[in-house]
């Protein structure tokens, strides 16, 4: 049977966790069931064994509702968790004892994979969402949640930012409308000088697709994406916020076959050059002396 079969050979018992997502947060669901799919392989390009088995031990039919994981989708998952993993890992290596702010993490199980054991992590999520990530991934000490819509402003609230402020935005931003995310990320520049964010964004022709009802990758219907942007649009971000100092591209890192090689070199080949899923990096420029840091 090939490695990526595997995680679709689930047992089910009574005792197990039965998600009840719909919707957007459903994408969690559809995220990590790919993500442990390629975990599953001898050669995967993201070791993920708690992927693997998180989605063998939730009582939830992946295969009759998501369909079949594709392995090139699933390479494709797995190498933009990788590209969000060294963005992690660049931050703590500069920051060791720093705060990073997932929002909407869904099923996401990046701390386990970048964890230095200093780091404070905080999950911002919809409450049935969060529910269902506490029950199947318990958090330690250093691991706080917040059960909060994350166009509610209250979230940034308690954040210590004096050691340095990461905030990941994995699969998420491309569900709001294009004003909230510009409002996102000035909250996120006005309350945490001197810190990063780190954002995946789809292309323009692939929103008009899921907003036209069109099937995603692998053929599942996903919810309507209203932001998408192309590399040249996405220069106007620096401009959303005074504070934003910096707009780097975060290349996908290599990865297996044809498909890892065109996802590490998109932006090189015409075909995809405009039309490809965007990492993008903002830094925010430091607090003038004597302000103080973080939400309060």
């Amino acid at each position: 049977m090939p490695a990526y079969r595997a995680v679709e050979e689930l047992v089910r018992g009574q005792d197990q966790p039965r998600p009840d997502l719909t919707g957007i947060p459903e994408t969690a669901l559809w995220t990590v069931y790919h993500r442990a799919a390629e975990a599953a392989r001898p050669d995967t390009v993201l070791p993920d064994p708690r992927a693997v088995r998180l989605v063998r031990e939730l009582d939830f039919p992946f295969r009759a509702r998501l369909g079949a994981a594709r392995p090139w989708v699933a390479q494709a998952i797995a190498l933009r968790a990788l590209g969000f993993d060294g963005v992690v890992r660049e931050f703590l290596a500069a920051h060791p004892d720093g705060t990073v702010i997932a929002l909407g993490e869904g099923m996401e199980t990046q701390f386990w994979r970048v964890d230095n054991g200093r780091v404070r992590w905080v999950t911002v999520d919809l409450a049935d969402p969060l529910e269902l990530r506490l029950r199947v991934l318990p958090h330690g000490a250093r691991q706080r949640t917040v059960a909060c819509d994350i166009r509610d402003r209250r979230w940034l609230d308690g954040i210590d930012a004096s050691r340095g402020v990461l905030v990941t935005a994995q699969g998420l931003l491309m569900y709001l409308q294009p004003a909230q995310v510009h409002r996102l990320i000035a909250d996120c520049a006005e309350n945490f000088p001197g810190g990063t964010m780190v954002f995946d964004t789809v292309s323009r022709r692939f929103s008009a697709r899921t907003r036209a009802g069109g099937q995603g990758p692998g053929g599942h219907r996903l919810p309507p994406m209203p932001w998408g942007v192309d590399p040249a649009e996405r220069e106007a971000l620096r401009t959303v916020h005074p504070a934003v100092t910096e707009l780097r591209d975060i290349p996908l890192p290599a990865g297996r076959g044809l498909l890892g090689y065109a996802a590490s070199h998109a932006a090189a080949l015409p075909f995809l050059r405009k039309n490809r899923p965007l990492i993008t990096r903002l830094r925010f420029a430091a607090a003038p002396a004597g302000h103080r840091a973080g939400g309060a």
